[in-house]
């Protein structure tokens, strides 16, 4: 089933990228606030809000390169999106850490900073699911090759072993 000759696999994988672009670019504006302020007040910018806006920006870019038609077949891909779930997990830890369990008491700071853990967290189910969803694909889409010559392709249910001789 396509759409324009896309299929659905590919179109399942944009929307999820847009998404994953869409909470990244949030994340960059709930971290930012905090950076500007410091920054127009001449205080000591701390490296945690620095590291979250490093990762918002990492995710954001990829998840725009991840747009680009068969991007996907390349196994460094399905890598790449693993590692930006352990830095979304970090970056939840991180800051969950201070905030999960603070009472904002009528403070939209702190109210702010708990939504945008929450926000951290769905960014890092995200990339899980990108990464696995990259992965099954790749594992699909892979190109097999026999296994002594390496010369003949296989197709997509063909096994590399032969049980018996046919003539």
């Amino acid at each position: 089933m396509s759409l324009l000759g896309m299929t659905v696999s590919y179109l399942l994988f944009c929307l999820l990228h847009f998404v994953q672009f869409v909470l990244a670019i949030t994340v960059c504006g709930l971290y930012g606030v905090d950076l500007q302020r410091a920054r127009s007040q001449g205080k000591y910018i701390d490296g945690k809000w620095v590291y979250a806006e490093v990762v918002g920006g990492l995710a954001a870019l990829t998840a725009i390169l991840y747009l680009i038609p068969f991007i996907l077949r390349f196994a460094v891909i399905t890598i790449w999106s693993f590692v930006l779930f352990v830095l979304w997990i970090a970056l939840f830890g991180l800051f969950g850490s201070m905030y999960i369990h603070e009472d904002p008491e009528g403070n939209g700071d702190i109210q702010r900073m708990k939504n945008a853990v929450w926000v951290d967290l769905v960014n890092a189910l995200l990339w899980l699911i990108g990464f696995i969803g990259s992965a099954a694909y790749w594992w699909t889409h892979r190109d097999r090759r026999s296994r002594f010559t390496g010369r003949a392709k296989l197709g997509r249910n063909a096994s590399t072993r032969s049980t018996a001789w046919t003539a």
